[in-house]
């Protein structure tokens, strides 16, 4: 059991693991899920200041929007962190980041376009994911969903 299954269940929240190997790509990553690529949510670590982190939900055919995403949180300046500090911030690698289970519960955001979706998140390991309902998993972070993405060029 790994700490994102340990929050699954204690939210409660519905979740089958999938054990997929390693992926190169978020196209590689849809077909070895077995889902289409806005399915594959990429979680991405926000940095809106010294130590103040988020997590924002993207679609695997989508890119954030800073502008946007400025304009929901009401600040002028977003980064994010190098691998390092993202790490150091949710007790996770780059590229098996989610927000259940991390060190520290920071605030989620959801693009609106997964609203309704059963997606697949990072697990905290490389090559598994793990299959939820985007609105049981958005509920259970009380994430606020927001338009927040762009289509990736």
């Amino acid at each position: 059991m790994s700490a994102a299954t340990e929050a699954l269940d204690k939210a409660a929240v519905p979740y089958r693991v999938i054990d997929h190997g390693p992926v190169r790509s978020v196209a590689e990553a849809a077909s070895a899920r077995g889902v289409d690529v806005i399915d594959v949510v990429k979680t991405i670590v926000v940095r809106r200041g010294d130590g103040d982190f988020l997590f924002v939900l993207v679609p695997g055919d989508r890119v954030i929007s800073w502008p946007k995403l400025r304009t929901l949180l009401g600040v002028s300046r977003l980064s994010m962190p190098d691998a390092a500090t993202a790490k150091e911030a949710t007790g996770y690698e780059r590229g098996t980041i989610t927000p259940f289970g991390s060190t520290t519960a920071w605030p989620v955001v959801v693009d609106e376009r997964l609203r309704g979706r059963a997606v697949t998140l990072g697990s905290g390991a490389h090559g598994v994911a793990i299959a939820v309902e985007a609105d049981a998993a958005a509920e259970a972070l009380d994430a606020t969903y927001a338009d927040v993405t762009d289509p990736e060029s």
